[in-house]
């Protein structure tokens, strides 16, 4: 019977978890994207539903009202989400750690450039009341607020822990990633400028780059390990 090296387990169990979170996300943000393509009734009834139902809060509220805009206008905004992506990543090349911080600029860029070219796609509209309490341009799926935030604060969230982040600090950070990706997420909502739909079609797209970022960063370093290994000879001597 054929038994792996010891050290080969950790990489294969890890990626086949990776596999199957990739595939499960993209599963589901082809799934939401096709649906919301087609007017899916369901979904939009679902979706006015809900929107409604916020929507009168948020007139009935200004107090609450204005604070998220606050929070979704400067704290959670997409350009705040992208500084902080750009902050790592110039970290981490001063540390030389050139690879990576290519590889998580690439990442942002990459999401920016998915979201946008759905929102083309899609050309969804966005909520319209005869009372708004705020305004949004542009097509409406997938939320780039939500989007944005999946992806800076699962990258920030992978970067911290690699970096040996551990025990409360580590909980404390992801406590922060969950809140800000999911608070980002009400406040469009509750601001009437996005459907329900719109948000958590960019919480699956940004979980989808984030995994795919993680993933081709992991297959890369072990190429470069390789081509390292096998040196001008150009073969591998192995373990």
């Amino acid at each position: 019977m054929h038994l792996l090296h010891p050290e080969a387990r950790p990489v294969t169990a890890a990626t086949a978890v990776r596999g199957a979170y990739l595939a499960l996300c993209a599963a589901a943000a082809a799934a939401l994207t096709v649906l919301v393509a087609l007017d899916w009734a369901p979904l939009l009834s679902f979706d006015r539903a809900v929107a409604g139902e916020l929507h009168r809060s948020a007139v009935a509220e200004p107090g609450f009202t204005r604070l998220n805009r606050v929070l979704s206008d400067w704290v959670w905004d997409p350009w705040t989400m992208r500084v902080l992506t750009l902050g790592a990543a110039v970290w981490l090349w001063a540390r030389r750690e050139r690879l990576l911080a290519v590889w998580v600029a690439a990442a942002s860029v990459l999401g920016t450039g998915v979201q946008h070219g759905l929102k083309w796609a899609v050309d969804r509209e966005r909520p319209r009341w005869a009372d708004p309490v705020d305004s949004a341009d542009y097509a409406a799926f997938p939320s780039g607020h939500a989007m944005s935030a999946a992806v800076a604060c699962g990258l920030l969230a992978w970067l911290l822990r690699r970096e040996g982040v551990r025990g409360r600090p580590w909980a404390w950070c992801a406590a922060a990633a969950a809140v800000s990706v999911a608070g980002v997420g009400f406040t469009r909502l509750y601001l009437g400028v996005h459907w329900p739909s719109d948000v958590v079609g960019g919480w699956l797209l940004g979980a989808l780059i984030t995994g795919l970022a993680i993933a081709s960063y992991a297959g890369a370093g072990r190429a470069v390990t390789r081509l390292r290994r096998m040196g001008p000879s150009g073969e591998d001597p192995g373990p």
